[in-house]
Order: structure tokens, then sequence, then C-alpha cells
């Protein structure tokens, strides 16, 4: 994380912040999320189902890699924390396209750019986030997102 007077957040617009490290799906992964969200669809648990789709293989689900995008933006180096924060919450999300699908086995990193800064209220700062999940060896990302986080410091 890059620790910054919170005042000095709006200079950080339009700036990419850095790429997260690669992570992996795997099928367990894949499962035990189909588990948590009961989500059973074939394409996503059944193997040799799923080897008669286009995909060739199963897929996860696209929320699975939507619920990635703390731990993804955690190992960002120069993700921006302001300093003294007392937390941070999750605000949504003004935009959300999931536009390719992650095969499992693939390894997938976000990519962080800030949009805007803006202090809401005395020590309460609205971030938003441009961040894209790439997927390894794939031209088209696996989502685009534009998320948003409250800072409170």
């Amino acid at each position: 994380m890059k620790v910054v007077e919170a005042a000095s957040l709006q200079e950080f617009v339009g700036k990419e912040l850095g790429t997260s490290d690669w992570f992996q799906i795997d099928q367990d992964r894949i499962n035990a999320f189909a588990d948590a969200t009961l989500d059973h669809q074939y394409i996503h648990v059944d193997p040799e189902q799923a080897k008669n789709t286009p995909f060739g293989t199963t897929i996860a689900h696209g929320y699975l890699t939507l619920s990635l995008l703390p731990y993804l933006q955690a190992s960002i180096d120069d993700f921006l924390m302001p300093r003294g924060m007392k937390m941070a919450m999750n605000y949504g999300f003004d935009k959300l396209r999931f536009m390719a699908p992650v095969k499992e086995g693939k390894r997938i990193r976000a990519v962080a750019t800030l949009l805007d800064a803006t202090e809401k209220r005395d020590g309460q700062w609205l971030l938003k986030f441009s961040f894209s999940v790439e997927i390894e060896g794939e031209d088209k990302p696996a989502l685009i997102a534009e998320w948003l986080l409250m800072y409170f410091v």
C-alpha cells in the first residue's frame, strides 16, 4: 500500500496504481463458490459436461472473479491508503461488465487506476477506481469495473 495524506488523494486521479499478483482459479475454488452461492450450473461444476461447451472446460462464476477484487487489490503495492485511515468500506460499483470467462486453471490479476477522489464530509473520502481483471494469455479481460470505496480518516 502507498500511504499518502488524504488531502493529496486527488493528485492521483487518472493514474494507474499498479497490478496485483497473479492468482490461479482452480476447480476446488469454483466448487466452493458454487456451494456458498448455491449456483451449481454444470458449466461451473461438471468438467465432463463442460467439455462439450464452446469453452471446453469449466469456467469460474463471474461473481467469483468479482469477489476476488479485495484480495487482488491488497497485493497492489501502490494502491492508495490515506495516512491515519480508520477504516474503508465497499461502497458499490458504478459500472461492471463481465467480458470473458475465466477457464478453470487460468490465472488472473487486477490492474487499478484511480478515477476520482471526493471528500464527502470532513475525513470521509469516496474514491472511484477502475479495475480490469486480466486473464493470463488472453486478450480480453475477465471483467472491468468501476469500484467505489469509502475511506474514513
